[in-house]
């Protein structure tokens, strides 16, 4: 993930270009002759007065030592009665300090998920989700609850190996959703829930902007889409259903390959994604909307083609020419120098202008905020467009590098 940062005027990121740290290249401000000449004369003044500070101070004696000890305890003082509220002050910003993490306190989950299945049917009013999961206990026979991570959320049911549980069967909390009996074995477990993305203003989970519905699920973005173990360790295959207004949203968009779509009664249409690779639930991701894309090809070193869409609103296309090589280019790379060759047969990156973080590596579905991607030689800098280049290379080589990673004890 990349955060977008703006430079304010003055700021060391200012002088270094749009990220700060993307590239060396100064940013330089247009200069004219009069206001070199004025720039000159404010340094002439300024040296004069710093040579009669110099002066002055060599000549300056410094009161008798006992004196100027005094001024430094009646200074103290003066600062003590000035900060006497500032245990206070410290104990404050201690509570707000986030909570330490250490490895040694890891405990390892007590029930793994091995596919996720997703269904969505988008709404103006509400999305229900549904959701069914293979369970797999880590111990057999284990007596440990399961707790699933869950805000937000509007829980309609819940089902373990087709078997509608009742509210006694489980515990619902404002951040979670436990149940404590369940099979010693692999199960299914069945949930389904509403949500409001028009109203999710925190833009973390599913929310929707500008017409469109987006996601963000790093860090912990998942548990307001639906019930899970919303944790890093929790490595699951996904097949994603979508369904939506085929008017309102041409474009529905998940992880992995497309292996199928179609048209729906109602002026509605579907589209069904499929990742085989194990990824965390941060890395889900999930747009529907009103966009149109650049579309090319990458032939991999073994021979095989993948197919490669940059999306943006159809007014942006244009702008997405060096995205598109930028792209090619880091997966060119990543072949040259480690031998990773692109796993599945199909890349997408979205581009939208309120997309809330500056970048996300989302397993084969990059979001990025336009900024991170448009770039036309009328308007860009040779920064934006290194900025460009290394922000793309950069999520692009997550799909090796970072995305498969889970603590493994």
């Amino acid at each position: 993930m990349a955060r977008l940062i703006l430079p304010c005027k003055g700021s060391g990121l200012a002088r270094t270009g749009l990220l700060g740290l993307i590239s060396s290249a100064p940013l330089q401000a247009p200069c004219c002759v009069s206001s070199l000449k004025h720039s000159a004369k404010n340094i002439s003044r300024y040296r004069q007065s710093l040579n009669l500070e110099v002066s002055h101070r060599r000549n300056y004696r410094f009161p008798h030592p006992s004196l100027y000890r005094a001024k430094q305890v009646s200074r103290r003082f003066v600062c003590s009665v000035a900060t006497e509220s500032s245990p206070k002050q410290v104990e404050e910003s201690k509570m707000d300090m986030p909570k330490e993490i250490f490895l040694k306190d890891y405990k390892l989950p007590d029930y793994y998920f091995d596919t996720m299945d997703l269904n969505f049917l988008l709404g103006e009013e509400k999305t229900t989700v549904y959701s069914k999961i293979t369970v797999l206990p880590r111990v057999e026979g284990s007596p440990f609850p399961l707790v699933l991570d869950g805000v937000d959320l509007k829980l309609v049911s819940v089902k373990v190996n087709s078997k509608e549980l009742k509210e006694e069967d489980y515990v619902l909390s404002p951040r979670h959703l436990t149940l404590p009996s369940l099979p010693s074995g692999e199960f299914t477990l069945e949930i389904v829930t509403e949500i409001c993305p028009q109203k999710n203003t925190s833009l973390e989970g599913l929310y929707k902007s500008s017409g469109n519905f987006c996601t963000q699920c790093e860090a912990e973005g998942f548990r307001k889409i639906t019930f899970y173990q919303d944790r890093p360790d929790i490595m699951a295959k996904y097949t994603c259903r979508i369904e939506g207004d085929k008017s309102l949203y041409p474009v529905l968009l998940s992880n992995g390959n497309l292996i199928e779509h179609g048209d729906l009664e109602g002026g509605k249409h579907y589209a069904i994604w499929e990742d085989p690779f194990k990824k965390p639930c941060y890395l889900f991701a999930l747009v529907a909307g009103q966009l149109e894309s650049r579309d090319d090809t990458f032939v991999t070193r073994s021979g095989r083609t993948v197919s490669l869409r940059i999306w943006t609103p159809a007014q942006d296309v244009p702008r997405t020419v060096h995205a598109m090589y930028s792209l090619k280019a880091a997966m060119k790379w990543d072949e040259d120098v480690f031998g990773l060759e692109y796993d599945l047969d199909l890349f997408n990156i979205v581009a939208v202008p309120d997309f809330n973080m500056g970048a996300m590596e989302n397993k084969s579905l990059n979001i990025f905020n336009s900024k991170l991607v448009l770039a036309s030689p009328e308007t860009a800098t040779d920064a934006d467009y290194a900025a460009i280049l290394g922000v793309i290379g950069h999520e692009y080589f997550h799909n090796w590098t970072g995305n498969r990673l889970a603590y493994n004890p």
